[in-house]
């Protein structure tokens, strides 16, 4: 007997998913021998685009709608995607060396506020001159939204490349810690243009700042109360499986807190994890706490992306696409990489007081800027209608072009400008005079 979506519990949609990942991880795994996140991409993808094609030329098949049906059982803002956004941006945290970010600090400040605000104004104006010439009838501001949830940068791929060709911790750093960063204010200017675009409210620059600066300073503020609460709690003890429990509960609560008080929870959340990835690590666990907290974030932060990758997939079998979702995702791929590159100028080079060091590096950053699961995870977010499948398409167009085209590069690239890289280091702009 077929069971329509309805029939399905939440625990029943997350099983499938849960199982779906496992069972193209194996393949994978003994196929395709990819590295795990481009692996799943590509056969999600595949699978995808298979189902869509034998949805189009079977009549008897409803594909589309049965998706639809199971997707409208997530109820992705409120739940799902809150969730998983605090445990991704925690367990990426936990990686970020705050002592070799240091020498670092003035350009990731800069590419991860100035240079986000950037990006999400450039890839705003150029979508909607796309817009305007295919003939869309899309209100301006969804296009601002799409620039803010495109332009936070996914660290967990392109680390895994900088450290396969022992690039300078620095750099490694430098990177994780935009990347942190950048998608803490990133998911803040998003729900702030997102408000703007369901009330249909005028969105006022005074007012943007205002509630900016509110809920980032007071999620940076929740981030370090938490953080410090953790770390001594983690430091009283040394009883490895109540440790993990205690980095769980901080990510819970602290998440739970923030939104309580109507502040960053994102950023709340990345806060902590760096408070706990550098203090609570040297100082507040042994080596076997250490390991065994690594493993359950590393498994966590897998998994949570294996899950957003099949997501972006099964919503584009239940979109439909059409053809001028194709547009719109070329031209997404472009507008992207584009922005990308002017923020990585404007923050690394024109703007005064710091820079990064060395011929390549500039290009690393812009290159190494992949788009990930955070930009997939604000994306299903959306309010359903049309214009969210145009961003959709958008956001699987970028992400997808990020992992398999740049990622699959990013390595000879960086052998290419290996001399430069390798001698590269933050220098104050007096010394280059």
């Amino acid at each position: 007997m077929e069971h329509s979506p309805e029939f399905f519990s939440t625990f029943d949609v997350a099983a499938i998913l849960v199982v779906a990942a496992a069972v193209l991880g194996y393949v994978n795994y003994h196929v395709f021998r990819l590295p795990h996140v481009i692996g799943l991409t590509i056969m999600g993808a595949v699978t995808s685009l298979g189902l869509m094609l034998a949805n189009s030329l079977l009549p008897w098949v409803t594909l589309d709608n049965w998706v639809a049906g199971l997707l409208e059982r997530m109820d992705f803002t409120q739940t799902l995607l809150q969730g998983m956004l605090s445990f991704l941006l925690f367990a990426g945290a936990l990686h970020v060396d705050l002592e070799k970010l240091k020498s670092a600090w003035f350009p990731v400040l800069l590419l991860s506020t100035v240079g986000v605000i950037l990006s999400t104004i450039i890839v705003g104006l150029a979508m909607w001159g796309v817009g305007d010439i295919l003939g869309l009838s899309v209100s301006p501001i969804w296009y601002f939204v799409f620039g803010a949830l495109i332009s936070p940068t996914d660290p967990v791929s392109v680390l895994g490349v900088l450290k396969e060709f022992n690039v300078p911790g620095t750099l490694q750093s430098a990177v994780a810690g935009e990347s942190l960063f950048n998608d803490g204010v990133g998911i803040v200017v998003f729900a702030i243009l997102l408000e703007a675009a369901v009330t249909g409210a005028d969105f006022s620059l005074s007012e943007g700042a205002h509630l900016f600066l509110v809920e980032a300073g007071g999620g940076l503020a929740i981030g370090l109360a938490i953080g410090w609460i953790g770390y001594k709690g983690l430091a009283s003890m040394d009883e490895y499986s109540l440790e993990v429990l205690i980095t769980l509960a901080v990510v819970m609560g602290g998440y739970a807190l923030a939104s309580m008080l109507h502040v960053s929870g994102p950023l709340a959340m990345a806060v902590a994890g760096l408070v706990i990835g550098n203090y609570g690590f040297a100082h507040a666990m042994s080596d076997t706490t250490r390991d065994y907290v690594h493993k359950f974030w590393e498994l966590i932060d897998e998994l949570l992306n294996s899950i957003l990758f099949l997501l972006i997939g099964l919503e584009m079998i239940a979109l439909v696409p059409q053809l001028n979702h194709l547009a719109v995702g070329i031209a997404a791929i472009a507008i992207t990489l584009l922005a990308r590159a002017i923020a990585v100028g404007v923050t690394t080079k024109i703007v005064p007081g710091t820079r990064l060091e060395g011929a390549g590096t500039g290009t690393i950053l812009w290159w190494g800027g992949l788009r990930g699961g955070i930009s997939i995870a604000l994306a299903l977010s959306l309010p359903e209608g049309t214009t969210r499948n145009l961003l959709l398409a958008a956001t699987f167009a970028a992400v997808l072009f990020s992992v398999l085209v740049q990622r699959a590069t990013l390595g000879r690239l960086i052998n290419r400008h290996r001399p430069a890289v390798e001698g590269s280091h933050v220098v104050p702009s007096a010394a280059q005079d």
